[in-house]
């Protein structure tokens, strides 16, 4: 006897049909829902995520202009630097800089953000930067995807501090041969990661510093 078959001779229950349209009514509803939880999902988590973000972003200034006391937000507006934008403009998708003070108001240099292609993914790259004698004040990495125990020695506070005071354009030598002022260590077994935040570096340098020269032209302080 098959499973299905009944004693009584009876045909088995069959299931209702349902529309398709109903079917697919429901399916939009309970896509429309997921949709709904995880955009308020977002928005909750959203302040939070800005939060920390603005917080890093501060630690890193700090790193990397010494002597630092406050910092201004400078925003690439109509192909220039502005401290203050126009009434209305939204500042989110601006590109930005900052332009830190010391205790009595001198200006110590600007913080720069540059991302550079390297073995794995971007590196985000923070740096100080002096436009008058075109040196870098220091440097720190935002945020990296290198190979860890290779690529991610960019990370080690060692390397880092060699970009204090160093003359731009920098110049890649080999680790240890580093002997004027321009030439900056890379790092043996992460050579391209190392290559990759020098030409980071040395890119920044070319597109900011003439946006730099014409804002202190211009009275920035």
């Amino acid at each position: 006897m098959s499973e299905t078959s009944h004693t009584d001779g009876s045909a088995p229950p069959t299931a209702p049909d349902v529309p398709s349209g109903r079917l697919i009514a429901t399916l939009g509803t309970a896509g429309a829902l997921a949709g709904l939880l995880i955009v308020l999902a977002y928005q909750g988590t959203l302040p939070a995520i800005e939060g920390n973000r603005a917080a890093r972003t501060d630690r890193a200034i700090h790193e990397v202009l010494r002597g630092l006391d406050r910092y201004d937000t400078l925003y690439l507006y109509e192909g220039a630097l502005t401290a203050k934008l126009p009434e209305g403009v939204d500042d989110r998708p601006l590109e930005r800089i900052y332009q830190g003070y010391d205790a009595a108001g001198a200006p110590v240099g600007f913080a720069i953000t540059v991302g550079e292609g390297g073995f794995q993914d971007v590196i985000k790259i923070l740096f100080g930067f002096d436009p008058a004698t075109r040196t870098t004040l220091g440097l720190t990495i935002l945020s990296s995807l290198e190979t860890p125990g290779l690529g991610d020695k960019i990370n080690e506070e060692g390397w880092r501090n060699q970009f204090r005071g160093r003359k731009t354009p920098l110049v890649r030598v080999k680790q240890g041969a580093s002997k004027a002022p321009d030439e900056v260590d890379t790092i043996t077994g992460a050579t391209i990661s190392s290559r990759t935040v020098i030409a980071g570096v040395n890119k920044g340098v070319e597109r900011w510093a003439p946006l730099l020269d014409a804002y202190l032209a211009k009275g920035g302080s």
